[in-house]
């Protein structure tokens, strides 16, 4: 009877999932053959390396080998107060990061134009336990960082690189 039971939970949960369209994320596909990360050696950089060398796309050590380079244009991280208390005390810390990046080619001519994603996290804070939120900031800017680089992988895999007529 049991058995029966939990048989039956388990189907319906996957007949459930599926009906949502619930799907494992897989490996991106990128519209470039090879490309090159002038990225220098960052935990960004490193997990867009990795996830497109897991993806099949060639990574490069040089500019001049690869059909496409990823160019990071600016990296902002700041920390905002959201709300106080009534004393005067920070209550409330949103935590800001904001990355530009553009693509161009071995020409350096865009083949994506400059564009950005901007991620936040709200962290609340007290006094009496600053090493616990400080340790909590820091895991959240580690989520972030991730969390960034499942989104430039995303829209690198969606974006069409715009063609570039040759004048030579």
């Amino acid at each position: 009877m049991i058995r029966s039971v939990r048989g039956a939970l388990l189907v319906s949960t996957i007949m459930v999932l599926s009906a949502c369209g619930f799907q494992l994320r897989g490996a991106y596909s990128l519209p470039y053959e090879s490309i090159y990360f002038a990225t220098g050696d960052n935990v960004i950089g490193a997990g867009l390396k990795r996830q497109v060398r897991a993806s099949g796309v060639q990574v490069t050590d040089s500019a001049k080998e690869a059909q496409a380079t990823f160019v990071p244009a600016g990296e902002l991280r700041d920390s905002v107060i959201v709300s106080l208390s009534s004393s005067g005390r920070v209550r409330e810390k949103r935590l800001r990061l904001r990355y530009a990046y553009r693509i161009v080619d071995a020409k350096g001519r865009d083949f994506v134009p400059q564009g950005y994603v901007e991620l936040t996290r709200d962290v609340t804070y007290a006094d009496s336990a600053t090493l616990a939120k400080t340790q909590e900031e820091d895991l959240l800017w580690r989520d972030m960082e991730n969390d960034l680089v499942q989104q430039l992988l995303r829209r690198l895999a969606t974006v069409k690189p715009k063609r570039q007529v040759e004048a030579d």
